[in-house]
């Protein structure tokens, strides 16, 4: 398994150093994997801020039906 693995990044590193190509194509895939990356750091923080939000709203909405219900429930006084 380890003679495998040297195999493949010994051929991986012949492959880089061969053809400039392969280094422009390496640098977009950085560029990608890093445009990536920062998607990801922006995408989580604000789904757990609408996620954390919506369930606040969600339950202030369950407690103002309670309360209705509550006062749906008891007998109406004339003063």
């Amino acid at each position: 398994m380890e003679d495998l693995l040297q195999t493949a990044l010994e051929s991986a590193d012949e492959a880089i150093s061969l053809s400039p190509a392969s280094s422009a194509n390496a640098m977009i895939f950085v560029l990608v994997a890093a445009f990536g990356v920062v998607m990801a750091l922006v995408y989580v923080p604000v789904r757990l801020f609408l996620t954390i939000t919506a369930r606040s709203r969600r339950l202030r909405l369950l407690q103002r039906i309670r309360r209705l219900r509550e006062e749906l429930g008891q007998p109406i006084t004339n003063p």
